[in-house]
């Protein structure tokens, strides 16, 4: 199941075509991403101290709908791990009447901030130090 954070459209976000501004989708996805990760108790300043932090490698942005001043969203945001060292982000931001806006897919990994390589099993690792490890669909 995919974590859900809500998000308002603002107008200094908006682009000269009254809408929202394709750099703003990726804030979007990344702040419902940080967002996952403090609801499983795992603030930056836990994984700092942790010595870890997440990378994300890749980010693909898909635009499908147009989203306006002062409209409210959902971001969707669900981690699917694979055996390696990096797993898949898998969010969608959707418009109030159910209308996907965009879908934000990426690879990432966990990187190990002293050693400066990629953790081996990320999904382990982020449910030994999360307070909610079920909210990391580990």
């Amino acid at each position: 199941m995919a974590f859900l954070v809500d998000v308002t459209v603002r107008g200094y976000e908006l682009d000269t075509q009254g809408h929202l501004n394709r750099a703003v989708y990726p804030q979007y996805a990344e702040h419902a991403r940080w967002s996952l990760l403090r609801a499983a108790d795992l603030p930056q300043e836990k994984l700092l101290a942790g010595g870890v932090g997440p990378v994300a490698l890749e980010v693909t942005v898909q635009f499908l709908r147009e989203l306006r001043d002062d409209e409210r969203a959902r971001v969707t945001c669900q981690f699917v791990y694979g055996s390696g060292k990096t797993f898949e982000v898998v969010q969608k931001i959707i418009k109030e009447d159910g209308t996907v806006a965009a879908e934000v897919t990426g690879v990432a990994g966990m990187l190990d901030l002293a050693a400066r390589r990629l953790i081996a099993d990320p999904a382990g690792h982020l449910a030994s130090l999360a307070g909610d490890p079920d909210l990391l669909s580990v």
